[in-house]
């Protein structure tokens, strides 16, 4: 395997490591609807790498980074989505708190649902497209397709990607009995709810 790939693969497994808004959305999602909500929203967020990819081949993230009118506004939507799903884990709390049941019974499955907060997590998240563009072109030659090797190292990170959460999953699916616990629950869903909430202000506030 050439130098390159390896540090790339080196690289990419961290970032996908580092916790983060869409870490916090797979925890949220899987404690929501179980492994199936966990690993749909899983895909959806790996999903969206495909996106960055292609946006970096072919330019359009460089209108994006150098632009500070289209980059602030994929910045306040993406923080605004953040603020949005931090206030429905809060509502989750609240609404819990004021339920006498011995557990927290889970929502009902949407498929749908799942993918695509999966998906906007990522692809409304604008420190994902200036990694991409930043990142991809030290890896790309000029010998070959610039689209078709990005999506081949975005295909790299899309396996590393759910192989991590896949992992997160089966951790917090394998604590059911001390997750569904109406007590834990709820400080899960107020934990989320505040990180998340925090890390859209934070994205809000970040300059350009």
């Amino acid at each position: 395997m050439p130098l390159e790939l390896w540090t790339f693969l080196i690289a990419i497994t961290l970032l996908t490591m580092t916790p983060g808004a869409d870490t916090m959305i797979v925890i949220r999602n899987t404690l929501r609807g179980g492994a199936r909500d966990g690993l749909v929203s899983s895909l959806g967020i790996c999903l969206g790498l495909f996106v960055h990819a292609t946006l970096s081949a072919v330019g359009i993230s460089a209108i994006l980074l150098y632009s500070a009118t289209a980059f602030m506004l994929l910045k306040t939507i993406g923080a605004l989505y953040l603020l949005w799903l931090g206030l429905s884990s809060l509502r989750s709390f609240w609404n819990a708190k004021r339920m006498h049941q011995k557990a927290v019974e889970k929502k009902p499955f949407s498929f749908w649902t799942s993918l695509h907060e999966g998906f906007l997590s990522n692809v409304l998240n604008p420190k994902a497209i200036i990694f991409y563009m930043a990142f991809l072109p030290q890896f790309i030659s000029h010998d070959h397709s610039a689209l078709a090797q990005s999506l081949f190292l975005a295909l790299i990170h899309f396996i590393i990607g759910m192989i991590w959460l896949g992992l997160l999953i089966y951790t917090i699916v394998s604590t059911h009995s001390f997750i569904t616990r109406k007590s834990v629950r709820q400080s899960l869903d107020a934990i989320s709810g505040v990180v998340m909430i925090a890390l859209g202000i934070r994205l809000f506030l970040e300059k350009r």
